[in-house]
């Protein structure tokens, strides 16, 4: 069975990314901070037929971040597709947010760490196996921000800015390789209860794209704006 690895998995858009891909025959490895919440999903799949297992790890703890999905990897026999969508629905300690005016190096840095480094931590967990065997898919999710940065969210966005720049730049020094990379940028409030105005859509409604984007192979960047 293919596995697909869900970084920050939660029970919005982590819960629907692998009911999308396990419906389709994925075992899903689900990866984040909190242990009790992971075996609560992985349970939840589970009575849905879905073959699913926790790893917790926190994406600033980089060593244990990679071990985490070295496990998976031992454990369901490899990783086919990587997911990479932590976002801080709960407070994470040196996280803040600042406007373009406010960002410093010491409010950016955490930011960088979160978004970026995380995510290259996790690529190069999973991308020597995919590269030896020529196959491989790795997506990684951001705000909408990081293609239309707004001044509210001014080293957020930055952060998620840097991260596409680097997955796009990834999926062109892949080409030819077997191995596919696809950055998604998701532009509206995801659920119910956003700002009066923003547009909003469904982790149902967008997680789909996802296994359009597994199957197709053909752009590095998807762009959602409901």
């Amino acid at each position: 069975m293919p596995t697909i690895a869900i970084v920050g998995a939660g029970p919005g858009m982590g819960l629907a990314i692998a009911r999308t891909f396990g419906s389709r025959g994925f075992d899903v490895a689900l990866i984040a901070r909190t242990k009790d919440r992971l075996r609560t999903l992985a349970d939840r799949l589970g009575r849905e037929g879905i073959t699913a297992e926790a790893f917790p790890a926190d994406v600033l703890d980089r060593p244990a971040l990679a071990a985490a999905l070295d496990a998976a990897a031992e454990r369901l026999g490899g990783i086919d597709v990587l997911e990479y969508s932590p976002a801080p629905h709960s407070p994470v300690p040196g996280l803040t947010t600042a406007v373009p005016t406010e960002v410093t190096a010491d409010n950016l840095q955490p930011q960088i760490e979160y978004t970026v480094y995380g995510a290259l931590a996790a690529a190069h967990a999973v991308l020597p196996a995919m590269r030896q065997a020529g196959a491989g898919t790795l997506l990684f999710t951001t705000g909408g921000g990081s293609v239309r940065p707004i001044p509210m969210l001014g080293n957020v966005n930055a952060a998620a800015a840097a991260l596409r720049n680097w997955v796009i730049n990834l999926h062109n020094e892949l080409a030819g390789s077997g191995v596919y990379a696809a950055h998604v940028a998701i532009g509206t409030w995801i659920g119910e209860g956003g700002p009066e105005g923003i547009p909003a859509a469904t982790p149902e409604q967008i997680a789909p794209l996802y296994w359009n984007l597994y199957e197709r192979r053909d752009q590095p960047e998807l762009v959602f704006n409901g």
